[in-house]
């Protein structure tokens, strides 16, 4: 009986500890994407012209997005050696000093040229943190519950949303409170500024979670688990690449693109934010939702209903925005974001665990995840230079990426019955041991 309430208190430590972990670090991330937007053109690249300082400022923000899978692959391969949490530990702290020094950079007029160097070498930071941050994170709570493991680990995937909704509401508070010139001058530095006190609330958090019982019950033994992965599972590699990459392609369109065209449409930026902040409190409780659904009826139809009802937005969303009503852009985007991404979304947490053996998982789920999520920086870069061939091709390019999703799902057998501890059962899933 004590041994079960220890183990539900782990269980509800341990996801506390990952979604408010995947808060920090997408509250960081995020944070930087909406500055590079509005702010970083401005102050680290004053000395171009304003289009190229603004390709320049998005060109610093993709750089992150790439540096990804080189932490999924660095912090996977300690992870499956040493165990998630240390790893964890590290993510957190790194993600957190490096969004704090964003904020005490000084600028190109006071530096010169090492203003965005540094600029750079700190998103790269942010980004090879938080691809070590997302797997770690998911295996702590889906290895720790014993039961509906959908639901559990899907909070982490709920961090994000929730992250952006911080950070977007921060942005709009201190942008309401400062004139132009004010928050130019410093104003924008103060939310990242804030990273150091989300910092120590998340290593207190995240310092009381003991290791997870599946790992400290396999067998480990000397060598790569990314060899391991590479050589025994690429398969399993490939199709995890797959499930998600629409996800991602959805996501930055929605989170990213959508704010330029919308923008050019005619709509202010403060409008669209606030539709995106609409959408992403509802994508909150949609991820959790369909997830727990998950649990229920599998991650195979829960992935493939929310694939399929993105691919239909993704040609309902640019007429909805063009008919230049507030309303009607707000339900395009709700739509996106709130309702279909999240059942393609969501379930991806519980399922990339269940692709991997215990002593593979942390690298195999997060190398998947993080080039899959190459997506989401790369898609509204490839719209952007779309846009003068109509939103329909952009349309068809997303839903394009819903049937390679679709495809990689069905070639997938169903996990949500699956032991993480068991050998035999990864096998059944085509997981090999």
């Amino acid at each position: 009986m004590a041994e079960n309430l220890r183990s539900r208190a782990q269980l509800r430590r341990a996801v506390l500890s990952s979604y408010f972990g995947s808060v920090i670090e997408y509250y960081d991330f995020l944070l930087y994407a909406t500055a590079s937007a509005v702010v970083f053109n401005k102050v680290f690249f004053s000395n171009l012209d304003p289009v190229a300082g603004t390709i320049a400022s998005l060109g610093t923000f993709t750089t992150g997005y790439l540096a990804r899978p080189i932490g999924g692959i660095v912090f996977g391969h300690f992870g499956d050696l040493l165990g998630r949490k240390r790893m964890l530990v590290i993510t957190m702290t790194m993600m957190g000093v490096a969004s704090t020094l964003i904020g005490l950079l000084p600028t190109y007029a006071q530096i010169g040229v090492w203003a965005p160097v540094l600029l750079i070498v700190l998103r790269v930071l942010q980004g090879v943190a938080v691809g070590g941050e997302w797997g770690g994170a998911v295996l702590m709570s889906a290895e720790h519950a014993t039961s509906r493991r959908g639901l559990w680990a899907s909070f982490t995937n709920a961090g994000a949303p929730s992250g952006m909704v911080v950070s977007t509401l921060l942005l709009t508070l201190m942008g309401a409170v400062t004139t132009d010139a004010q928050f130019l001058a410093w104003g924008w530095r103060v939310p990242f500024l804030l990273s150091v006190v989300l910092l120590a609330v998340g290593l207190f958090v995240r310092l009381k979670v003991d290791e997870t019982p599946v790992f400290a019950a396999t067998e480990r033994r000397a060598g790569a688990p990314l060899l391991e992965v590479l050589r025994h599972h690429p398969k399993n590699l490939l199709l995890a690449i797959g499930v998600g990459f629409a996800a991602f392609v959805a996501q930055g369109t929605l989170t990213t693109y959508v704010l330029s065209y919308a923008v050019h449409a005619g709509f202010s930026r403060q409008t669209v934010l606030n539709a995106i902040t609409v959408s992403s409190v509802g994508a909150v409780f949609g991820i959790i939702g369909f997830s727990a659904l998950s649990d229920r009826v599998g991650r195979r139809p829960v992935v493939v209903a929310g694939a399929v009802a993105t691919g239909v937005v993704g040609f309902v969303l640019f007429p909805l925005i063009d008919s230049g009503s507030a309303a009607l852009l707000t339900l395009g985007v709700v739509l996106g974001q709130s309702i279909a991404h999240p059942a393609m979304y969501g379930p991806l947490a519980a399922l990339y665990t269940e692709l991997f053996a215990t002593r593979t998982r942390y690298t195999g789920a997060s190398l998947g995840y993080q080039i899959a999520g190459l997506g989401a920086g790369i898609a509204p870069v490839v719209f952007a230079a779309l846009a003068g061939s109509g939103t329909v091709l952009i349309s068809a390019v997303i839903a394009a990426c819903c049937l390679l999703t679709v495809v990689c799902v069905l070639a997938l057998r169903e996990s949500n019955r699956v032991d993480l501890g068991d050998p035999a059962a990864q096998r059944l899933t085509g997981a090999g041991h």
